[in-house]
């Protein structure tokens, strides 16, 4: 036991006397013994040095870079250094959740400022604290629609992020939840097909802007309808197109919510992240995670506080409105940061020059043999057909030293030649000639 532990055999002897346990295997004893390991097979200890060899040595394996032009969802855009200087100071790196207002200043600051800049982004009245990912907001979404409306069918347009749907499938598995899905018209979503269900029994209606495609629509429409019939509209989106594109508030839609990676967090192998969520102020206290606001203290200083907690299980217990259990507030801060670097221009120029450089991506694809570029409007991703299937061409061009898009075969059936592909600032003139001459190459 000492081997694994940094507890002597007196101690380990000590603390078994005071609970009044015989052995550490006692502990155990409810444990089945077929489901306990009999050996750990665990190779001899290192000493730290050896440790940071193999490690090293580890990652050199590694392949050292591919040209990325996968999206999906998340993507490879340029983080100023200055968010990671900022996110890494101690006082906010160590913070956890800011119970004590007196010691936490700072965090309920960042978090305040954070929440305005979501909320004007979206151009909707309130933002939570951020919750995990795109998919958890989604999810949450769902819930206060749910319990707001008081009925059990929502219709989900199957343009939204497949990997967020997935998600909300598995929350949902084991609530009176009917999830209505609605096929998209080859790339574009099948509006008429989703006013046909909203109805006096949905609660509410999901889509995404752009969709999983790279196609960009308005739903204001749609949303429209869903309010006449008292059901919640939520909107899918990816921040970045929101310094170019109409907003979900401009669109009507109640609640907002999309994946943050884009707004200064490193993609790192898949998180952490933080999950967005805005909303119309009537479902302030129906969201999930925390608020925080601004006030003014005893001697009328500028001070923040904690103004909702609406989840928090500390106070509700299993009335929580969510069992989400943190707000992401390291995430959130480099989301805000970042905001605050672009500032409204800078947002929008950086929207467009992800636009310019999907766009000279997306001609060029058009004079490539055996490739058609699909119909829509895209704002820096967009979808082709290629010939012989994405797969095997994105494999080939792996080879070729480029991540070259996400095949959609992975996640609709009837889409195998799809692949979507994306562009973002980072991505160089040369990094595109490149990326196209390798696929000329490979289409031959």
């Amino acid at each position: 036991m000492a081997k694994f532990t940094p507890h002597t055999d007196e101690q380990i002897k000590e603390m078994l006397e005071v609970i009044g346990a015989g052995s550490v295997d006692e502990l155990f004893k409810d444990i089945p013994e077929d489901l306990k390991a009999k050996e750990f097979n665990l190779p001899a200890g290192m000493t730290e040095n050896e440790a940071l060899k193999t490690m090293k040595n580890l990652a050199g394996m590694n392949k050292k870079y591919y040209v990325s032009f996968l999206g999906g969802g998340f993507y490879d855009h340029y983080i100023p250094a200055v968010v990671d200087s900022v996110s890494s100071k101690p006082e906010f790196f160590t913070a956890y959740t800011p119970y004590q207002p007196e010691a936490s200043q700072g965090t309920l600051q960042a978090i305040f400022e954070y929440q305005t800049m979501t909320a004007k982004l979206t151009g909707l009245d309130v933002a939570n604290a951020s919750l995990y990912d795109g998919g958890t907001a989604l999810y949450e979404a769902v819930v206060m629609a749910v319990r707001s409306t008081r009925r059990t069918k929502i219709v989900v347009d199957e343009g939204v992020n497949p990997l967020f749907r997935r998600m909300l499938k598995a929350h949902i598995k084991n609530l009176d939840i009917q999830r209505v899905n609605i096929k998209t018209a080859g790339i574009k979503p099948d509006k008429e097909k989703m006013l046909d269900e909203i109805d006096e029994n949905t609660a509410a209606v999901i889509a995404a802007n752009p969709n999983f495609f790279g196609h960009i629509d308005d739903y204001s429409g749609v949303f429209e309808k869903a309010s006449e019939k008292g059901a919640v509209s939520i909107l899918n989106f990816y921040p970045i197109s929101l310094g170019v594109l109409k907003t979900p508030g401009e669109m009507g839609a109640d609640i907002a919510v999309g994946e943050g990676q884009s707004l200064g967090l490193p993609l790192s192998f898949g998180g952490p992240y933080l999950g967005i969520m805005t909303a119309s102020k009537k479902y302030a206290r129906k969201l999930p995670g925390r608020i925080a606001g601004e006030t003014t203290d005893s001697e009328g200083k500028r001070a923040y506080v904690l103004t909702l907690q609406a989840r928090e299980q500390h106070i509700k217990r299993e009335k929580a409105t969510s069992n989400i259990c943190s707000n992401q507030a390291l995430c959130a801060l480099r989301a805000a940061v970042y905001m605050s670097l672009l500032g409204r221009q800078g947002f929008r120029d950086t929207a467009i020059i992800n636009m310019e450089r999907a766009g000279k991506l997306r001609e060029g694809f058009k004079r490539i043999n055996g490739m058609k570029v699909m119909s829509g409007v895209f704002f820096n991703e967009f979808a082709v057909e290629v010939k012989g299937g994405s797969k095997a061409f994105v494999n080939k061009m792996l080879a070729k030293g480029f991540v070259a898009g996400m095949p959609a075969g992975l996640f609709y059936i009837d889409k195998e030649d799809v692949l979507v592909v994306n562009a973002t600032e980072k991505r160089t003139d040369n990094e595109i000639n490149g990326f196209l001459a390798a696929a000329r190459e490979v289409m031959r």
